[in-house]
């Protein structure tokens, strides 16, 4: 694997930082995967190497007070930059993404899969050859992505091992493009949890800290809430090492397998950004609605149908797609003119 620079100019940064806030909104939509915006955005290597760099080599430099041997190693200008523009996101662009979501999912959606329909395109383009054994990686990769789209949820589970290990899948969406971390949350019960109670509860804990107000201490909801984050985020952490070494791996031995076996997992998993849908929650045995601790209702699975092209809406969202994927083609033909 290549090696990458380690110094940016302000330019340079600034973007990166805007492909950081892509990646974290990305990562808030079930069926939609942070590792797309990386590969299609041109710092996939970048992310696996600096991944990978996260070990206990990092961690001598660290403890050992060899600061700058230590930032050299991670590359971590590329890490700060990157997660800087995910935090902003989760705070920013993903507050604005679950307000439109709850305004009209659709939309959204609909937007979301021209995107990913256009990166797939980007994608299959950067494959320099096809073959038998290519087609075979291909289809074992739409088989696993169809089998993990039609997998139902389970129910909400906070037990902080689970909570670790939830870390440690959900993760892999930025890893692995076509793996989308939210849906896998989704399907192991824990998404409210996770990215909208646990996220809303470590806001509320930095606004009150701003304040200086501090009675959040007492609520107990709130005090676990911020324990399950914390958990969470070790987890999270694990899983981006250990992701990223065998990532590392399989790139440098069979990149084009890699690719093509990506290219199978995106086109699986389709269906998941499929715009029209109806979602269906949990009841239990007495016909009332599963919530989870702090009443958020459960999701159990989609109902899928056919758009009514006699309705409006059915081409505001077309209209939606072709401007997602419109948006898409545009930023990779800026990219690619900026770097000639």
């Amino acid at each position: 694997m290549k090696t990458f620079q380690k110094k940016r100019s302000p330019w340079e940064a600034f973007f990166l930082i805007l492909k950081g806030i892509a990646m974290g909104a990305a990562n808030k939509v079930p069926g939609v995967s942070g590792g797309i915006v990386a590969l299609v955005g041109g710092f996939y290597e970048e992310l696996i190497f600096s991944f990978q760099r996260l070990n206990f080599v990092a961690l001598k430099f660290l403890f050992t007070g060899r600061l700058k041997s230590f930032w050299n190693y991670a590359n971590a200008s590329f890490l700060c930059l990157l997660f800087g523009g995910v935090i902003i996101s989760y705070f920013s662009v993903s507050l604005f993404l679950d307000f439109a979501l709850e305004q009209n999912e659709k939309v959204v959606i609909g937007a979301f899969l021209g995107m990913i329909l256009a990166s797939l395109y980007l994608v299959i383009k950067q494959v320099p050859y096809w073959n038998k054994n290519l087609l075979v990686f291909l289809i074992l990769g739409f088989v696993a992505g169809l089998s993990l789209s039609l997998a139902k949820p389970i129910a909400e589970n906070d037990n902080l091992l689970f909570v670790f290990f939830c870390g440690m899948i959900s993760v892999s969406g930025m890893t692995i493009p076509g793996l989308s971390g939210s849906f896998l949350l989704l399907i192991l019960g824990n998404y409210n949890l996770l990215l909208v109670d646990a996220v809303n509860a470590l806001f509320k804990l930095i606004t009150s800290t701003l304040i200086w107000d501090f009675q959040f201490i007492d609520d107990p909801v709130i005090s676990r809430l911020l324990l399950i984050m914390a958990v969470f985020a070790f987890g999270s952490l694990a899983g981006l090492i250990l992701f990223s070494n065998l990532i590392k791996l399989v790139l440098e031995r069979h990149p084009n397998f890699t690719l093509v076996g990506i290219i199978g997992f995106i086109t699986g998993t389709l269906r998941l950004v499929f715009p029209w849908k109806e979602k269906q929650y949990r009841y239990n045995d007495q016909g009332e609605l599963v919530t989870n601790s702090v009443g958020t209702p459960e999701l159990l699975n989609y109902h899928y149908y056919v758009p009514d092209f006699s309705q409006i809406d059915t081409y505001v969202v077309i209209l939606a797609f072709l401007l997602g994927a419109t948006l898409l083609f545009l930023l990779d033909y800026y990219d690619r003119k900026r770097k000639a």
